[in-house]
């Protein structure tokens, strides 16, 4: 059991949303979702940028995973850049094993193959986003980030979490921060 005392002022369970203004063409436009913030670091996945050279049955054939035949696809994220051969799901938390993670009540995470078989197989959670690789900060990098104004932060919904429309997850981020995309600046107002 994690001490509230212990996590306020981070963002776990929150989506990190680019300034126009992001420096890092990896991460223009993007929204993470952050499955862990502390005085460690950060660890997110990118949850609106999809790998169009691979999909999910290819995936499971390269795993050697075999299924019952009812491969319920889901898309594949490009999660961040750190180990982008490691595959991450995000997922509902009606779904559980031994290693998964609760984020919070409502999301996990989970990064073993069996999940993958469970999904192809229509045993899976309720709703998933599969991810190769993700997002990763050193203590405190993050928090410079956010304060040299790169990054807003939403609390994220399952609408928008998990959502079938990722090229519109930014805009949606942004619209639900109830931000104008056309007055937004990138430069920080400090007094």
């Amino acid at each position: 059991m994690v001490d509230q005392d212990d996590t306020q002022g981070y963002l776990t369970g929150q989506l990190l949303i680019a300034m126009p203004n992001m420096q890092d063409p990896r991460f223009e436009r993007s929204v993470i979702y952050l499955c862990v913030h502390n005085a460690e670091g950060a660890m997110g996945l990118v949850i609106n940028q999809i790998a169009d050279e691979l999909s999910f049955p290819d995936l499971l054939d390269q795993l050697g995973i075999e299924t019952l035949g009812g491969e319920a696809g889901i898309p594949i994220h490009v999660g961040g850049p750190v180990e982008s051969g490691r595959g991450f799901v995000l997922h509902t938390s009606d779904y559980a094993q031994n290693s998964t993670i609760r984020v919070n009540e409502t999301v996990s995470l989970t990064a073993t193959v069996d999940i993958l078989k469970d999904i192809a197989d229509g045993r899976g959670p309720r709703r998933a986003l599969l991810a190769l690789g993700y997002a990763g900060w050193g203590a405190g990098q993050l928090d410079g980030e956010i304060q040299q104004n790169s990054w807003l932060n939403v609390n994220a919904d399952e609408s928008l979490l998990f959502g079938d429309h990722p090229d519109t997850k930014w805009e949606q981020s942004l619209a639900k921060l109830g931000i104008d995309l056309s007055l937004l600046s990138g430069e920080a107002g400090h007094a």
